[in-house]
């Protein structure tokens, strides 16, 4: 009987056919199979999981843990350690504490069950072998997911080559809020997908005003895109996936935690093409989507507050701290994304009016 780690090789087509593209080959099965295995495996953005993938390729880096190989004998099978870019000691060394993180998690169980479950949920698997995989994801290296799971429609996956990530306070004010509505709607209308993380405050308002003027939206979970959080937007993330996109890296099942949503940040500033922080308090979570967009070079739009409000204050430490760009229009914004002509001043939008 022919398996696919470990498991009957009709169990796991018959699932994956569920969750990946219609004309996949067995080949691509299997390949998938490994990536959604080394899901339930490591935390997001392991680095260490992703070097070695990186070396070894997906299967055969899950063949070493099931073979319980150490970090000497998989190294050994480095051709060329040159390949490593690491000290070859330190990535034994990093790769031994690796292998002790995920050998307890390691079950081919576990993997076809995530499958399973996503399956029922009417989720898919996306790898980054898949064409309509996006591309920005690629420039977080060895921090780059292994694979999204995602609810909606797939398509939708496309218009990331055209999308700006809207960010800001969980607990944001009017001021905020009407920014974000008045820019987003005006933005999401020309046809730029808007992608956020459905979180309170302006993470909602920006998937509220997109929907509102039929665009499309997209959202990234911390957790399983069977886990919606918050609770609050059940109704909102049900939306999204009618129209867009909810997605994640996590399996199903999976809770979304403090790290995890540290994390999760990265994917939304690596997958748009431009980030655009609406309103920030000192410590806000968006300054660290933000530090993600400027570390990838990414373009970040900043919208500055009222100096006397502390929900604006980490909007103004980007602007002094980052190479960040004030802006206060939908046009403005848009100046950010590849390829758009410059905003027009006031005078030469009455001119255009006249």
């Amino acid at each position: 009987m022919t398996t696919i780690c470990g498991l009957p090789t009709l169990a796991v087509e018959e699932s994956m056919r569920q969750v990946l593209p219609e004309d996949s080959k067995n080949e691509q099965i299997a390949l998938g199979f490994a990536r959604a295995a080394w899901s339930t495996l490591v935390e997001p953005g392991d680095r260490v999981a992703g070097r070695l993938i990186s070396i070894f390729g997906p299967q055969l880096a899950l063949q070493f843990l099931i073979e319980r190989l150490r970090a000497d004998e998989i190294i050994a099978q480095c051709e060329d350690l040159d390949e490593l870019e690491w000290d070859p000691s330190q990535f034994t060394e990093d790769l031994a504490e690796g292998i002790t993180r995920w050998q307890p998690r390691l079950s081919s169980g576990d993997a076809l069950n995530a499958v399973t479950h996503a399956a029922k949920l009417g989720a898919f698997l996306i790898t980054p072998e898949q064409e309509l995989w996006p591309d920005g994801l690629n420039d977080l290296g060895m921090h780059a997911p292994l694979v999204l799971w995602g609810r909606g429609k797939r398509s939708t996956l496309g218009k990331f080559e055209n999308s700006l990530a809207i960010v800001g306070a969980r607990a944001s004010t009017g001021y905020g809020e009407h920014v974000t509505m008045e820019t987003v709607s005006a933005i999401a209308e020309t046809g730029v997908a808007i992608v956020s993380g459905a979180a309170y405050g302006i993470d909602g308002m920006a998937h509220r005003s997109a929907l509102a003027v039929g665009g499309t939206t997209m959202a990234f979970l911390a957790g399983g895109v069977d886990r919606f959080y918050p609770s609050g937007h059940d109704a909102l993330l049900g939306r999204i996936i009618e129209t867009g996109l909810v997605l994640a890296e996590a399996p199903c099942g999976y809770a979304p935690t403090k790290w995890r949503f540290l994390l999760r940040n990265r994917l939304i500033a690596a997958s748009a093409q431009a980030t655009v922080v609406m309103e920030a308090g000192w410590r806000s979570g968006s300054l660290n989507t933000a530090n993600h967009a400027a570390t990838l070079g990414r373009p970040l739009g900043v919208v500055p507050g009222p100096v006397t409000s502390a929900s604006s204050a980490g909007c103004h430490r980007l602007l002094r701290e980052y190479d960040a760009v004030c802006v206060t229009t939908a046009s403005e914004m848009m100046e950010l994304l590849p390829g758009q002509p410059p905003a027009l001043s006031e005078s030469e939008l009455a001119e255009a009016t006249e």
